[in-house]
């Protein structure tokens, strides 16, 4: 078929961070692209109810916590506790401001945006809710993902909660018990904590966020536990028990945990139920997901997925990149991943988390000659200032070549420090020297870098 039999090149379904990526660099190609949204509004998960929401509040109760906190209000007798409802006024702003921008991306690059439920009739065909059919050369599916609701847990109880209904609460509740520990748990169980509400952290697994390195868990779990969050390790769910006064959340260990609120964490699943795959020979894993290959193809060459529908790392920065990765693939521009291998971790706790490359589990079992060198933030005058000594930075690096391996954050301003080490990890031309052969301003956080690249070269002999 000759291109004048489609109506679009590239039509992609969804508009978070995956599909805005894969229809932007398209029309910047010069592909005809058009884009499928099944909400209201443009932005996806990511806008609406994940990242930019909650972390809209994490900066607000952060923020007002600290300044109610500080001695100098105490002393002019300021003493609030701030409501739900005044802690996310600002939020719906900032969502709002999102939309507008990521919709004037669309209008300026002539990528036309169709609301409704998109769904395959054929190969090359799909059709939206109102009847409107559409022809595309190729696809990317960027449909997302949503909270795992197993069928045994009343989510329609108003004190059992998801990831993306919890921010709804009316009322800040006194108690919450939050099952999973993963990334999502363990942000909301720092940023209820901040809050002052009694937080259970119940973990599946035996330590928390298995994925990082142990260092950062176990300062991470230290913390937590300093700010009083109740934290069980090895637990499994047996029922959840919906009250008239809260939720009771059975254990199969035989203990029995009653809070205001439970907020399920534990798990989410791929947003592909009605997209009609079954009629373009698509099939999804248990958790709903698609299976791609490295430049994010389906079984079918042209249709490809990206973003949390193909699962991990389920991150809005990663699923940004992938629509790019998907498009330039398609442009025939790049036969790659789009350094895709080594994709920052950002986890908003208090204080956030944040790294990148191989952890020293990693390097020790594959017996790489390593080094670690370490800066506390109670050490940094920029730290000492903004009162947010808690934290370190570690850097790991080959002993001989001095190639930066991996660099770890845990800290105030972690998800920003992180990527002057990734650079330099990234490059072919820097090494560890970088880091204290190039002056930092002074005083600032990123100084932890000298700091730290001193103190491992200093282990050298």
């Amino acid at each position: 078929m000759s291109d004048s039999d489609f109506d679009f090149d590239l039509f992609v379904i969804g508009t978070g961070p995956g599909g805005e990526g894969a229809a932007m660099q398209a029309g910047k190609g010069g592909l005809r692209v058009g884009i499928a949204e099944r909400y209201r509004q443009i932005g996806g998960g990511c806008t609406h109810w994940g990242t930019i929401p909650s972390k809209a509040l994490r900066y607000t109760i952060t923020n007002t916590m600290n300044v109610l906190k500080n001695p100098v209000f105490r002393e002019m007798g300021i003493n609030a506790s701030p409501t739900m409802e005044q802690l996310r006024r600002g939020t719906a702003e900032i969502i709002s401001k999102q939309v507008a921008m990521r919709q004037s991306f669309y209008d300026r690059n002539n990528v036309p945006i169709r609301f409704g439920h998109a769904r395959f009739v054929d190969d090359h065909t799909v059709m939206l809710e109102d009847g409107e059919t559409i022809r595309a050369k190729t696809f990317v599916i960027a449909t997302g993902a949503r909270p795992y609701h197993p069928p045994n847990v009343d989510f329609n109880h108003p004190c059992i909660r998801d990831s993306d209904t919890i921010l709804e609460l009316a009322e800040k509740p006194g108690t919450i018990t939050i099952y999973g520990a993963g990334v999502v748990g363990t942000e909301y169980a720092s940023m209820f904590r901040n809050m002052g509400v009694k937080v259970n952290l119940v973990n599946t697994r035996s330590r928390l966020l298995e994925f990082l390195d142990d260092e950062i868990v176990d300062a991470l779990a230290y913390h937590l536990r300093d700010q009083g969050v109740v934290i069980r390790h090895d637990e499994v769910v047996d029922r959840i028990e919906g009250v008239d006064d809260g939720v009771i959340l059975h254990l199969k260990s035989g203990k029995r945990l009653k809070s205001d609120v439970l907020l399920w964490a534990n798990g989410r699943s791929g947003n592909t139920e009605d997209l009609g795959l079954e009629n373009v020979g698509l099939e999804v894993n248990k958790r709903g997901q698609l299976e791609v290959d490295q430049q994010f193809q389906t079984v079918r060459d042209h249709i490809y997925a990206v973003g949390d529908v193909i699962g991990y790392p389920s991150l809005a920065s990663a699923a940004y990149t992938q629509g790019r990765a998907a498009a330039m693939h398609l442009l025939e521009r790049k036969d790659g991943n789009l350094r895709l291998d080594d994709i920052p971790t950002g986890i908003y706790t208090s204080p956030e988390i944040s790294s990148v490359g191989k952890t020293e589990r990693q390097l020790t079992e594959a017996c790489v000659p390593y080094e670690v060198g370490q800066a506390q933030f109670k050490s940094l005058a920029r730290a000492q200032i903004m009162n947010t000594t808690v934290g370190m930075l570690k850097i790991l690096f080959h002993r001989e070549t001095l190639k930066v391996l991996g660099v770890h954050c845990f800290g105030a301003n972690a998800s920003e420090i992180i990527h002057i080490g990734q650079a330099v990890m990234d490059s072919q031309d820097l090494n560890l020297e970088y880091f204290f052969e190039t002056t930092f301003n002074y005083p600032t956080m990123a100084e932890a870098y000298r700091v730290a690249a001193l103190n491992g070269y200093n282990r050298l002999f």
